[in-house]
């Protein structure tokens, strides 16, 4: 008989997994830190792929929830050089295996799909004991406690379970993201947004580089790339956004005013998203009743795969369960054997993907890496 099993994190990884549990008839309880649903804005948009995450969404007995939210026209993507010439573009023409959709969309379609009371609202983990065969005792900062026989941390990339099992940390990649918006762009910041097209923007160079993603209602959700060690960001006071915003725009000094009004024109703070990452090789020897998905398990540079692998992972690991009820050892050992080198393909393609995007050969690399993929011989992740 399978134990209700307890996952640490309400991201898009720990609902797939309580939800393919609750499609299997096994239960499950899902602590998060968020007071509700609606504590905070939930980023920005997906790309959802035909081999895994539009995998986990059958699994769920989600697909065609999630055919409903997608953002139509999202697939097209453009690469432009620093004076916004275009050097590579591709419409969406509705056939490919990646279409848009908003998480926050995402997130809700499968909040909405769990039993009542699944969720606890409001319990951030401070602490974690092995008691013992399997059993582990989890404290909150409310200082509530529970006691589970099967503990998955699908908590992210700082997981307060991680250390279970492993002793890696996260580690600075040498590269950070510079996260804006503009609102009612054609309206507002009509240069933008023709710049931007209808999709995804990419607009590089060796060592920096300013990409954008059109979202429904004419939102253009930016992340300014830039390669500079991780104290050069700290000498810069984000609290002042007029401040941040042009210090940041400085270093696109001659690019073209469509692409740095992407930055200067900003309609929210700029939020500074360091990037890290754990070793491309990260695994564990397998610890009785513990596990581990999505970024807690293979944090890797942002390269349009990781809610896609989180899902993956979490419906992967719920039908391991489902197929072993009454031997949850060999059911986690399935789940991580086929995980672990899965996850160590995707993140060694994810570093390459931030090379094409702000290395050497930048923006020349990834406009093959793109001509490549139309042909279909790259997944062609890096568009999300």
């Amino acid at each position: 008989m399978t134990p209700p099993v307890t996952i640490i994190g309400a991201g898009l990884g720990g609902l797939t997994l309580a939800r393919v549990l609750h499609v299997h008839g096994i239960a499950a309880t899902i602590y998060e830190a968020e007071p509700s649903a609606e504590a905070r804005t939930q980023g920005g948009q997906l790309d959802i792929h035909e081999y895994n995450g539009q995998v986990a969404l059958e699994a769920a007995g989600l697909f065609d929830a999630f055919r409903a939210i997608i953002h139509e026209g999202g697939q097209a993507s453009r690469v432009l050089d620093q004076h916004g010439a275009v050097l590579f573009e591709e419409l969406d023409d509705g056939t490919g295996g990646r279409p848009e959709v908003l998480r926050g969309d995402l997130r809700r379609i499968l909040i909405e799909s769990l039993p009542a009371h699944t969720i606890q609202w409001g319990k951030k983990l401070a602490g974690v004991a092995a008691l013992g065969f399997g059993r582990h005792e989890l404290t909150f900062a409310d200082g509530s406690t529970v006691s589970t026989e099967l503990l998955v941390g699908a908590d992210g990339a700082w997981s307060k379970v991680r250390p279970l099992l492993s002793d890696a940390k996260p580690e600075y990649v040498g590269a950070s993201f510079i996260e804006t918006y503009l609102y009612d762009a054609d309206v507002r910041h009509p240069a933008a947004a023709e710049a931007a097209g209808s999709g995804a923007l990419f607009a590089l160079a060796p060592g920096k580089g300013i990409s954008a993603h059109r979202e429904a209602g004419g939102v253009l959700h930016t992340y300014v790339q830039l390669k500079r060690p991780a104290a050069w960001f700290t000498g810069i006071d984000f609290s002042d956004a007029r401040a941040a915003s042009a210090r940041i725009a400085a270093e696109f000094d001659g690019w073209a005013p469509a692409l740095t009004a992407l930055i200067t024109d900003g309609e929210t703070p700029p939020v500074l998203r360091t990037i890290n990452a754990l070793p491309n090789s990260h695994r564990w020897d397998r610890v009785p009743g513990v596990t581990l998905l999505g970024d807690a398990a293979h944090l890797a540079p942002p390269a349009g795969e990781g809610a896609n692998l989180a899902m993956f992972d979490g419906a992967e690991l719920a039908k391991a369960i489902a197929a072993h009820p009454d031997d949850i050892e060999v059911a986690l050992t399935a789940y991580e054997a086929a995980m672990f080198p899965r996850s160590e393909a995707e993140a060694v393609d994810a570093h390459q993907i931030l090379d094409l995007c702000i290395g050497e050969r930048a923006p020349f690399g990834l406009v093959d890496f793109f001509a490549r993929a139309s042909k279909g011989e790259t997944k062609g992740a890096a568009r999300s």
